[in-house]
């Protein structure tokens, strides 16, 4: 049983390529229109058209923040998305950097969202090789297929991030470390032992490294299962799954502090990783389940079965729910401890983005518990499709407001270059997927649980 891209996803990956790629392009125009001779112009219009709502709750952000600073923490409290104006930036300068900074912005977080749909399936695929599980088997092509865009799309991510340099790190300014620079900024010079561009792009590609043999090798392992005579590939592929999972825990965390949560440098919370992962697996198992029901709509996958797609569902369920515990104990235990420099995090981001910041919590937790909660509703195809989409849209929203409000302040917007974003990494994650999945066939053969796995039944 083997699948062949058709033309017509090849071709349609390509036209979502292209069209990203226009809609990046015109972000990056559209942004650099604004420059230093015609920003007092620019926010002249805004002003004349009914848009100086925007200064209106920049400054109440600040007011709100401010309620919860004390003389003592007033350095501290300011978050990376205010350190420019805290530098005797200018209000214009302030808004130019902000509008520089979006189409950066948008095209950092489709790349990252992307990349981590890869790396929470590489995560889950390993789980079930060292939890021995019995049911999913028939799946690991399918998984196989999806980790094959964590090493373009982490590279990707790394790319973007070079490139974006201070658009997106605030950390990464000119003289932020040098003592008496106008920019310097005592509490990022303390961490810039940590917070450096080498150290940070040296430690990106370890974990890609690191996260990339495991893949190849998990999969060389899975594949030469299928011709050998024993169970001594699959053995090799528990203890590597075993020793990746302990790799991949501790590299997870760093990474999230790297690659998210340092756009906040000012901003710390221990739970992070964590909560970062949770939204990892619970795409991953998503896209998991959403792949295998189209597979299987084209006559493949025949021993996929209803209740296959019902315990792919069940995980979308439950860690929806894990998501949810993890986002409420950060946000609970921040906001009650009213420390300055850690809840301002949350009162720029209830203050500037009321509706993706409380949209995303019904789109992550209460859709998937209202359409999920019914173990029937679990086995309906176009159901578990719908319900999908909400949760993928719900954390490509909540990698937004990680990003954003730290890099473009109060003004936001969904809009040509976030779709563009979202077009062109769309586009490439799935010509890279579906062509990795045509390379062999779907069905992991000589698995000693695929028999289990063929006739599970739930």
């Amino acid at each position: 049983m083997e699948y062949k891209i058709s033309n017509r996803l090849r071709i349609g990956a390509i036209v979502l390529m292209v069209l990203g790629l226009l809609g990046v392009g015109y972000g990056f125009m559209d942004a650099h229109s604004v420059t230093e001779e015609n920003i007092t112009e620019f926010l002249a219009n805004e002003d004349h058209h009914g848009d100086a709502h925007a200064e209106e709750s920049h400054t109440d952000s600040n007011e709100a923040a401010a309620l919860h600073v004390d003389d003592n923490h007033g350095e501290e409290a300011h978050g990376s998305s205010h350190a420019e104006s805290d530098h005797g930036m200018s209000h214009e300068e302030h808004v130019l950097h902000q509008i520089h900074n979006r189409p950066w912005s948008a095209l950092y977080i489709a790349a990252f969202f992307f990349f981590m749909i890869a790396l929470g399936v590489l995560a889950f695929y390993a789980v079930q090789y060292a939890a021995q599980a019995g049911w999913s088997p028939v799946l690991f092509r399918v998984m196989e297929g999806i980790t094959s865009y964590v090493l373009p799309g982490g590279l990707l991510v790394l790319a973007v991030a070079f490139a974006a340099d201070s658009h997106l790190f605030v950390w990464l300014t000119d003289g932020v470390t040098e003592v008496g620079n106008d920019n310097y900024d005592a509490l990022v010079a303390g961490k810039s032992g940590w917070l450096n561009k080498t150290g940070f792009f040296i430690r990106g590609l370890i974990f890609l490294a690191g996260w990339s043999l495991y893949r190849h090798f998990s999969r060389k392992f899975s594949l030469a299962q299928d011709s050998a005579d024993d169970n001594r590939y699959f053995k090799k592929n528990f203890r590597i799954a075993a020793a990746f999972l302990v790799f991949f825990i501790y590299t997870e965390s760093m990474m999230s502090w790297d690659w998210i949560m340092s756009v906040d440098p000012h901003w710390f919370s221990t739970l992070f990783g964590w909560y970062l992962l949770a939204g990892m697996l619970v795409c991953g198992i998503t896209v998991i389940a959403m792949i295998a029901i189209y597979l299987k709509s084209k006559g493949l996958l025949e021993h996929v079965n209803d209740s296959h797609i019902h315990d792919l569902a069940k995980f979308m369920f439950g860690f929806s729910v894990f998501w949810t515990y993890l986002w409420f104990s950060q946000f609970m235990l921040i906001w009650y401890s009213n420390i300055p420099e850690e809840v301002t995090y949350f009162v720029t981001r209830i203050e500037d983005y009321n509706l993706p910041f409380f949209g995303m919590i019904a789109m992550n937790f209460i859709f998937p518990l209202l359409l999920l909660m019914n173990s029937d509703f679990k086995r309906v195809n176009w159901f578990v499709i719908m319900a999908g989409v909400v949760i993928l849209c719900g954390h490509y929203i909540d990698i937004f407001n990680m990003i954003m409000p730290a890099t473009v302040g109060d003004r936001w917007f969904i809009g040509i270059p976030e779709i563009g974003s979202i077009l062109l990494f769309a586009g490439i994650f799935l010509l890279v997927v579906f062509t990795a999945l045509s390379k062999h066939p779907l069905l992991a053969k000589r698995s000693p649980f695929i028999e289990e796995s063929k006739h599970f039944h739930y």
